[in-house]
């Protein structure tokens, strides 16, 4: 009834696809600002960045955690090649995440200097990471 594997890999699933929900919507957010010009809709588009910065951190760790019992305890991808990929890409998707905070507190001090055109492209690297991610872990190749 109860399989620990089949419950790490549903729970893991969830909140990876949770996690990048906001990693697609918080740069979005950002373009908003970047072209802002009322102090109040900054404002309040602040504080639904921070809010969603939050959330996200909040799902990243769990999904993480999971990804690592996955692939040490259970054996997913075991000395494969392509685990090691996803492994690299996994921390690119972390340093990614990082540097929305960055961006975020940049904002928050009024310090921005990139363009809502920068934003926009870079609210594209998550969906081609989630891509080549996924097509690693369906198509395992070696």
């Amino acid at each position: 009834m109860f399989d620990g594997y089949l419950w790490a890999k549903t729970l893991h699933i969830v909140l990876i696809a949770s996690w990048f929900a906001g990693l697609f919507y918080l740069p979005r957010i950002f373009v908003n600002l970047a072209q802002e010009t009322n102090d109040v809709a900054y404002e309040r588009l602040i504080g639904m960045a921070q809010r969603l910065y939050r959330f996200m951190t909040i799902l990243m760790m769990p999904a993480v955690a999971l990804g690592l019992i996955l692939w040490l305890y259970y054996g997913v991808g075991h000395g494969s090649i392509w685990m090691h990929v996803k492994v690299l890409l996994v921390l690119i998707v972390i340093g990614y995440h990082l540097q929305c905070k960055r961006l975020l507190k940049q904002f928050v001090q009024k310090q921005n200097t990139k363009s809502h055109v920068w934003y926009r492209w870079f609210n594209e690297a998550p969906v081609l990471l989630m891509l080549v991610v996924t097509a690693l872990v369906v198509i395992k190749p070696n």
